[in-house]
């Protein structure tokens, strides 16, 4: 690594930049409330910006651009559902789950949060979605090291095994020193290099090609026939793809990367605004980074002799592009928005592991007066032991467990979804509907994944549909639920009800 070279300071800078916010917040985290949740004191902007972060990967501008670039406007359905999803969330769950949390014996985790939800005195609900959160985690944060990893090989060229270390170091650092403040705190800078890059790409792109509105479409159709359809030969099969690349929007209901902003909001009074900040964040990121994908197509065809590495890999039409047009302080800035979308999402993801380990598994059954110090160190400690299972799995980058990850987004919203939606909704619902509704839509999801795939449906629908079927019947067929569990329901209903007039 040369460290004469302007991208690779600007990279550096940017990483001591994020341990040094770590370790500020290592001062703030005073008990496992502040290290988990960050003692539900994210004001609206952080908690808009760092929901938005933790949910945007590499793929916003990797995996998308990419998609766009190869197939045109018919990509877009998966942004169009996103947006309609998040937005969803934001304005059903957000208030909701805040309230309902705290209510419930001050909740800091989803399984936490169903354990009271539900009474549930064996804590089956508490086992098994921690188990269900520490199974896709791994996987997720295994695929976040291995993205991470290729971003410093390609732009380095250093050894895979080299660039897989350096870039989990830095995160692995941030989370374990600071927990939640920390992220949330990162989150927010990332949020901002984020968006700088994605806008100004695309524009900056377009400005260089020279062109009117007129030759631009005209280029853009001789490269690509159908660039500009979003929805080409419609027939049952280009009406499933639709359908299955906009309910990627149900996924949202069940992340508990993103969920856990909600819970940490400072009142339920913030959500409002954080969700018209969070959601104009959304839009303009997912609109620069199709449209980086779409000019890409124009600044190609205009310039084929550059085109040789991202026609072998479409995903890399924004790192391209950012290293052609711009200068090397620049370029190091915008690709570490790149890097700001791997460590957002795999900081947060890394927590909740650590979370579940720690408040549900440790201190719910191994040792439930365990002072509070004492989980916080424990908490540290889960992170790293789930961050070296992570590079474990990480190893080898053509491993088939990170098949895994296609659906694990799918896994999440089909479990926790309508168990998370019925459950602020509903107050009929049992702890066996709870139960039998996350266990199928997991299973769903697995099996139609691998048995019915050719059927061309995305596994969250039949999984979402599923397990929301089977809540409602297996609540109705049992008990109702006992005095104690009706009446907090209602008392959290009432409470969004009065702070949200």
């Amino acid at each position: 690594m040369n460290f004469s070279n302007p991208t690779v300071v600007v990279f550096v800078v940017y990483i001591l930049a994020m341990l040094g916010i770590g370790l500020y917040a290592y001062f703030s985290t005073k008990n496992l409330d502040d290290y988990i949740l960050g003692g539900r004191s994210l004001g609206s902007f952080v908690t808009a910006l760092s929901a938005g972060a933790s949910d945007m990967s590499g793929w916003l501008l990797m995996g998308l651009p990419g998609a766009i670039y190869l197939t045109g406007l018919s990509e877009s359905w998966i942004a169009i559902g996103l947006i309609i999803g998040a937005w969803l969330n934001w304005y059903l769950v957000a208030g909701r789950l805040r309230v309902h949390t705290e209510v419930q014996n001050n909740a800091l985790t989803l399984p936490d949060y169903f354990t009271g939800r539900f009474d549930d005195q064996k804590k089956i609900l508490r086992v098994t979605s921690a188990l269900i959160i520490l199974i896709f985690f791994a996987i997720y944060c295994a695929s976040g090291m291995v993205a991470g990893a290729r971003l410093f090989e390609t732009l380095f060229h250093l050894p895979y095994q080299t660039a897989l270390w350096l870039g989990a170091f830095a995160t692995i650092g941030y989370v374990c020193i600071g927990g939640f403040l920390a992220i949330s705190w990162t989150d927010t800078f990332q949020a901002g290099l984020m968006i700088f890059a994605l806008l100004l790409l695309p524009i900056f792109t377009y400005m260089s090609l020279g062109i009117g509105v007129e030759e631009f479409t005209a280029i853009v159709e001789t490269a690509r026939p159908h660039a500009y359809d979003f929805v080409s030969n419609l027939n049952i099969e280009s009406i499933v793809g639709i359908l299955s690349a906009a309910a990627w929007g149900l996924g949202y209901f069940g992340q508990p990367h993103i969920l856990v902003r909600f819970m940490a909001a400072d009142s339920v009074k913030s959500i409002p605004a954080a969700r018209r900040i969070g959601m104009t964040w959304m839009i303009l990121c997912l609109a620069g980074a199709v449209g980086s994908g779409f000019i890409g197509i124009a600044y190609f065809q205009q310039h084929p002799e550059l085109a040789a590495v991202v026609t072998a890999n479409p995903e890399t039409v924004f790192m391209e592009l950012t290293k052609i047009l711009f200068n090397p302080w620049v370029v190091g800035v915008i690709l570490a928005a790149i890097l700001s979308a791997v460590m957002s999402t795999l900081s947060c993801q890394l927590l909740v592991c650590s979370s579940a380990l720690t408040e549900d598994l440790y201190k719910g059954f191994i040792r439930k007066n365990a002072s509070q110090k004492e989980l916080v160190w424990i908490g540290r400690a889960m992170v790293l032991a789930v961050a070296m299972l992570a590079l474990a799995l990480a190893q080898n980058p053509e491993s088939k467990v990170l098949g895994l990850v296609s659906y694990a987004w799918a896994g999440f919203g089909a479990a926790f979804g309508p168990l998370i939606i019925m459950s602020l909704f509903w107050k009929r619902m049992t702890l066996n509907g709870a139960l039998i509704g996350m266990i199928v839509g997991a299973v769903t999801v697995i099996v139609w994944k691998n048995l019915f795939a050719s059927t061309g449906i995305y596994e969250i629908i039949p999984g979402f549909i599923f397990a929301l079927v089977s809540i409602v019947v297996v609540s109705l067929l049992g008990k109702t639920p006992s005095a104690a569990v009706t009446s907090r329901f209602e008392e959290a209903d009432e409470i969004y009800t009065r702070e949200m007039k």
